[in-house]
């Protein structure tokens, strides 16, 4: 069986191509018998690619390259040419293609599927913390958030939370109840990264009437009578004092205004 000798060279991390010639080689070695993959991570410059390509002649291998500069490209097969080393361009004919049919210039920066990558993982991770830290569930998850909020309820902090999550920050969010004592891991988050969310008795009284409604009950209960509104934003003052966080009036604001003013303050 004959020896084969493949280099991988790409300029991001290599895996596009890595994953290419596993695909192809397995059709004719189902357990890459008797064959080297060596990849070549990284390559940023034509001394590089140059020392590559003599490499690959010293050892009798074939190249297969997924660089997005076109003058990397054309170094690399003219050297190949040159010196006869077999190669194959993996990323060079489909991007010339697209150049041509969209009428666009390529950007030629490596890695950037990758950096796309990383932000969709960043973004799901900070969705999956703020469902599991929303509502207060596990205070441990104030000390580990980017942004904590609290607030009475029906101010709208699991949406904003969620909001937020897609903006890639980490949220936890805690209820204040006059009956329950915060928790103390509460007081030990940096103030710079709370944020109170207060709403004006009236807005909030006519919220809660809906939401009772909405779910079959009567609305004249103690939850959305002013009295009790008033008792628990007086207890919520008492806490954010505490905390020395800054508060934001939620009453006429969308949660996309209220994300704004918090992005801008931590930013």
């Amino acid at each position: 069986m004959k020896r084969l000798n493949i280099f991988i060279v790409s300029d991001s991390v290599g895996e596009t191509g890595e994953l290419v010639v596993k695909a192809a080689v397995s059709q004719f070695r189902p357990g890459l018998q008797d064959t080297s993959l060596k990849r070549f991570p990284h390559i940023e410059t034509i001394d590089h690619v140059k020392e590559i390509v003599h490499l690959a002649k010293l050892q009798d291998a074939m190249i297969l390259y997924t660089l997005v500069q076109k003058n990397m490209r054309s170094t690399l097969q003219k050297d190949c040419a040159n010196q006869g080393v077999l190669s194959i361009d993996l990323m060079g004919p489909l991007m010339d293609t697209l150049e041509g049919y969209l009428n666009e210039i390529p950007f030629e920066e490596p890695g950037l599927v990758r950096k796309l990558d990383d932000d969709y993982f960043k973004k799901i991770e900070a969705i999956e913390f703020a469902v599991k830290y929303d509502d207060g569930r596990d205070p441990r998850g104030l000390l580990l958030a980017d942004i904590v909020l609290v607030g009475v309820s029906r101010t709208s902090k699991t949406p904003l939370s969620q909001y937020l999550a897609h903006k890639r920050f980490k949220v936890a969010n805690v209820p204040l109840v006059p009956e329950v004592e915060p928790p103390e891991e509460l007081f030990k988050v940096n103030p710079t990264k709370c944020f109170g969310l207060v709403i004006s008795p009236e807005k909030l009284n006519s919220i809660r009437k809906e939401r009772l409604i909405a779910l079959g009950l009567n609305d004249d209960a103690s939850y959305a009578k002013l009295e009790r509104i008033e008792v628990e934003i007086e207890h919520f003052n008492k806490v954010v004092s505490r905390i020395g966080c800054h508060v934001i009036d939620v009453t006429n604001r969308a949660v996309e205004e209220t994300a704004n003013v918090i992005l801008n303050k931590i930013q």
